[in-house]
């Protein structure tokens, strides 16, 4: 007989969620972590403290630019460095806890430690080895580097060193103009540090919707970052006093050196499987690694499931938090289901930026025909009475049935706003669907309802 119904390899947003959502459904559940908290990367080194000091800075930036405006008279707050940081590891230390709270809650057995896979339904820990009818890879991933670039996570770093380094750098270099160097370039620029972001192509945001990456990069300069498109790093030479960024510039073939005291690589992200024993198992990958799963996640190995980033897909916390839960479920004798075709993505500078579905670019690719609705915040009263009126919603959607194909927004509070329009396509709704909907007076989420008129017989506001 086995120890548990199901042992769970990791414990960030897939893993814990897996587990709990198994242990939930009435199975014996175990989850194997190496790290000493639960929450994996996201919640430890990755999403959550840097929204916490992406809120800390936009405070910042609020002082310094918009409270003379309200009326707000004094002193600027002056940086204590160290305090922030540790109002980040608050933040972290108490969504840990949460979660180790919850796994007891639901009876989900906590095995400390790195784990192998010795043979099916087999998982090693140290000296120990337990059994389970069905184990599910939920690794994550790691930081993928440049050849030609060591990081040493003190003057090149990856978003890991960033979230901890013991000063405020005057300069910096972010090799990857993607949602991470973007982010934690905002955080440093708007703490007075001299951020040049560099970018193989010849667009920040690769894959977003071309009209708001033009806009997300004039706004972004606006607040100070610089930026070097489609130019290609070479190489990262330590210095006494920081490092040496050579890149070429791909169009003219030239070459040209940055100095910074920190550099930042934000090239992606790649698998983090290694350790595991999946090539002596004879489980097949993919590309970068990836571990190939079928339509319900088992990989080619019965009984071994995988999930998340290390799985083929956006390497997106909420991704892999859906796949735990429908993992769960297929194991549980339900079925579980992942709609790939309406899962977001939320880049939270400020403003911050959303989407979901498909691009203008795409549905060009595929010959489409479709229709587009836009309305600038700069119509909406909400966003001019708080200064961030910058941005827009574009709403996607068919050119004959009207169906809601997609859509991108660039404003205030794009993340959250995202996702009337993630339900109404998971609904298979109609933009006048949106439209016809009441939206309360004054918000942000009228923007939506009038990119949605503009699908049709025009927006009221613009």
């Amino acid at each position: 007989m086995a120890d548990f119904d199901t042992i769970i390899i990791g414990a960030g947003p897939g893993g814990y969620v897996a587990a709990i959502r198994a242990a939930q459904l009435g199975q014996k559940v175990a989850c194997v972590e190496g790290r000493d908290t639960l929450g994996g990367t996201c919640l430890n080194v990755g999403c959550i403290p840097s929204k916490a000091l992406l809120h800390a800075t936009h405070m910042l930036h609020e002082t310094q630019e918009n409270f003379q405006k309200m009326g707000l008279i004094g002193t600027s707050p002056k940086v204590d460095w160290t305090k922030m940081q540790g109002y980040k590891d608050d933040v972290v230390q108490a969504n840990t806890k949460g979660i180790e709270f919850l796994f007891k809650k639901n009876k989900v057995t906590w095995i400390r430690g790195w784990a192998t896979i010795p043979a099916p339904g087999q998982v090693k820990v140290g000296e120990e080895t337990h059994t389970a009818k069905a184990i599910v890879i939920a690794t994550g991933s790691e930081a993928s580097s440049l050849p030609g670039v060591t990081v040493d996570e003190e003057t090149v770093v990856t978003s890991t060193g960033a979230l901890t380094l013991g000063r405020i750098p005057k300069s910096m270099v972010v090799i990857g103009a993607g949602v991470i160097g973007l982010e934690m370039g905002s955080v440093y620029a708007r703490l007075g540090t001299a951020v040049t972001v560099i970018e193989y192509l010849d667009a920040i945001t690769p894959g977003m919707d071309a009209e708001v990456a033009k806009t997300f990069q004039r706004i972004l300069t606006k607040q100070g970052l610089a930026f070097v498109l489609g130019a290609a790093v070479q190489s990262v030479t330590k210095a006494r006093k920081g490092a040496t960024v050579s890149y070429k510039v791909r169009k003219t073939d030239t070459e040209a050196t940055l100095d910074a005291e920190i550099v930042l690589v934000a090239t992606g992200r790649k698998p983090f499987t290694g350790g595991l024993g999946l090539e002596a198992l004879g489980v097949e990958t993919g590309p970068r690694g990836t571990v190939k799963t079928d339509a319900h996640w088992q990989t080619n190995i019965p009984g071994l499931y995988a999930i998340g980033d290390c799985v083929a897909g956006p390497m997106l916390a909420h991704k892999a938090e859906d796949e735990g839960m429908a993992v769960a479920e297929v194991l549980s004798g339900k079925h579980g289901h992942v709609n790939y075709g309406v899962i977001p993505g939320v880049i939270y500078t400020t403003p911050e930026v959303a989407n979901v579905g498909l691009t203008e670019e795409q549905l060009k690719a595929e010959g489409r025909a479709y229709k587009v609705g836009r309305f600038p915040f700069m119509g909406n009263a909400r966003a001019k009475a708080v200064f961030q009126a910058e941005g827009f919603v574009k709403l996607i959607a068919d050119a004959a049935t009207d169906r809601i194909l997609g859509c991108h927004i660039i404003g205030p509070g794009a993340g959250d706003l995202i996702h009337e329009v993630c339900v109404a396509m998971e609904f298979g709704a109609a933009a006048q669907d949106l439209a016809l909907t009441s939206h309360a007076h004054p918000t942000w989420s009228e923007a939506v309802r009038e990119a949605a008129l503009a699908c049709g017989d025009g927006a009221i506001h613009a």
